[in-house]
């Protein structure tokens, strides 16, 4: 086997393999290139040293068994016995469910998460998303500190595991999309800069020196980014990639990074016949990240729309602090707020934004007939949920009845639904903030950064959970009893009806943005209702607590699923709605 890496600054490189060392010669072909062939096998430990110093694990390891710090081990996946065929799942008509291998269950692992996939494929779920699974240091965390991006985090179960999981997946009809992190890696194992200009000073990102994408050295940065992708997609035959927070890549090259990374991963597309996709996280609300580069665009399928969720967040629990402040004290009201993102999908499309002090945004134009579904519509996400203070979710901050009206507004939306693990019953669990760092001075500074954070909003320290107390991660995880009990078996049937009737109206999937309507209520602060008409359903919801709402309807109708209360009628082309209630017509 060629053993290859790249170390454009160093005069001499040693490859260490099972005992073994071995000199490296200049690749004649690649400038900056080192290169040796070896006897080798699965499993093999092996590692480069750089002008005679210690052993570092390789940049482009496939495994990492014993941690971020440790030796590389080579992973043959040539002739793996996948079980089940697959041709894999577009975007369009999708229903996401995000997953986190390590709370998900309480074994934490990707063998555990398997015993859960008949769950999520009888919910009316598509695709299930997994947060980074990537090697970062210990055994419990968020994801989002990797190190390797090419390797897969052992004690969830390595490389041989996550094959296991997607493979079962594929049997239950599930794609699986995988979140990866290009904007940073680290900062802990990070050996990365031993090697070569992998990081710039010319920007700085939240987490320090940014990857370097148009500096000296940055082709091969990129390609090394690239290159992981197109291994994951590849190699664990996965249906596309969730991009961590975009809006940090740094990147002042003609063509940037996103639109390289697209067009490669649509020309995978293209030579495997499987519909690959890519979903960007963004804060800017730029159309240009999912607008085709034919027209100028980065290319990529589709993005996260916080906007949506903040004005549904407003809209259920009243809260107005940080960022929810810009859609409780919109000039339309909480409900405008809301029916603006359903409609044009940005809040944000370039007025002003009091929590950032300036414009933020720009519209998607209408005459580019951009599909509804390149937007993920959701009430939850790992970050909305876990960066709050106590990591409640949504169930601790709104009757079970506002849960039944925003399943229906994320479920029926005309953008693509995404939920989040155990958000289908409503669970009574958190999912907090953890954190295993194993280097003492980097754990302290996360425990202290954390409680500094929430202590300007008014927390006093020892109510904000110890990131690296074990019984953080504990609490975090999913009771698996609770669907079978009230009202969680109650609000779990009803997610599962939503679903069926998305997937029952497949002209859902391809609604071009701003041809869904919305009628409100005239008063947001008394009759608070509202109703979104998608394709050939309407979708009614009262959220006021205390009255019944009378919406009158266009044209007749008939009721096709209610929720939270039985006393919804119709009658001559007006909808009586029971309080904190929702129900879909036809």
């Amino acid at each position: 086997m060629r053993f290859e890496v790249w170390a454009p600054g160093v005069r001499r490189v040693g490859l260490w393999h099972e005992g073994g060392v071995y000199g490296m010669d200049r690749s004649p072909t690649h400038e900056g290139w080192w290169q040796a062939e070896v006897r080798t096998w699965d499993g093999a430990r092996y590692g480069f040293s750089l002008d005679g110093g210690g052993v570092l694990p390789d940049p482009r390891s496939r495994r990492q068994p014993d941690g971020p710090e440790g030796l590389s081990a080579v992973v043959d996946h040539d002739g793996d016995g996948w079980r089940h065929a697959w041709r894999g799942r577009p975007l369009p008509g999708a229903v996401l469910y995000e997953v986190h291998i390590g709370t998900f269950t309480r074994e934490g692992t990707f063998d555990g998460a398997r015993e859960r996939l008949a769950h999520v494929a009888g919910l009316g779920v598509t695709h299930v998303e997994l947060m980074p699974v990537c090697p970062f240091p210990g055994t419990h965390g968020w994801g989002y500190d990797g190190v390797a991006p090419w390797a897969v985090h052992e004690p969830y179960g390595g490389p041989v595991g996550l094959k296991r999981f997607v493979d079962a997946a594929h049997g239950q009809g599930l794609g699986v999309v995988l979140d990866v992190v290009h904007n940073h890696l680290g900062p802990s194992g990070n050996h990365l800069p031993a090697f070569g200009p992998y990081f710039t000073e010319r920007h700085r990102t939240p987490w320090g020196a940014a990857v370097n994408l148009d500096g000296p050295g940055s082709d091969e940065v990129r390609g090394y980014l690239i290159g992981s992708a197109l291994a994951f997609l590849r190699d664990y035959q996965l249906d596309g990639l969730r991009l961590d927070a975009v809006h940090a890549l740094a990147d002042t090259r003609a063509e940037h990074f996103l639109a390289e990374l697209s067009e490669a991963v649509d020309t995978m597309a293209a030579r495997t016949g499987r519909p690959l996709f890519l979903i960007a996280e963004s804060d800017l609300n730029d159309p240009r990240t999912t607008a085709p580069r034919t027209v100028n665009g980065h290319g990529v399928h589709a993005q996260w729309n916080d906007d949506f969720h903040h004005a549904l967040h407003v809209a259920v629990t009243g809260e107005s602090d940080g960022y929810y402040a810009d859609f409780a004290r919109s000039e339309d009201g909480p409900l405008g707020a809301l029916a603006k993102t359903l409609t044009g999908a940005f809040f944000h499309d370039g007025g002003y934004s009091s929590f950032r002090g300036r414009r933020h945004g720009r519209a998607v134009r209408p005459e580019t007939a951009t599909p509804a579904h390149r937007f993920l519509a959701y009430a939850q996400t790992h970050d909305q949920v876990g960066n709050r203070a106590l990591g409640e979710r949504l169930s601790a901050l709104a009757p079970t009845g506002l849960l039944a009206c925003a399943a229906a507004l994320v479920l029926l939306s005309p953008g693509t639904p995404l939920l989040f693990m155990g958000e289908e019953w409503g669970a009574g669990t958190p999912w907090q903030y953890f954190t295993d760092h194993q280097d003492a001075e980097l754990a302290e500074a996360v425990r202290q950064g954390r409680r500094r954070e929430f202590a300007a909003h008014g927390w006093p320290a020892e109510r904000v959970p110890d990131p690296q107390d074990p019984a953080t991660r504990e609490r975090s995880c999913l009771d698996w009893n609770e669907p079978e009990r009230a009202p969680h078996a109650e609000l779990l049937e009803w997610y599962r009806a939503l679903a069926s009737l998305r997937h029952s109206h497949p002209l859902l999937a391809h609604t071009p943005l701003g041809d869904a309507r919305v009628t409100r209520s005239p008063a947001d602060s008394e009759d608070r209702w509202l109703l979104l008409r998608n394709g050939p359903l309407h979708v009614a919801v009262n959220l006021a607590g205390d009255r019944t709402a009378q919406i009158p309807l266009p044209t007749s109708h008939a009721v096709l699923l209610t929720a939270w209360d039985p006393g919804t009628r119709l009658d001559e082309g007006v909808l009586s709605l029971p309080p904190e209630s929702a129900a879909v017509l036809h």
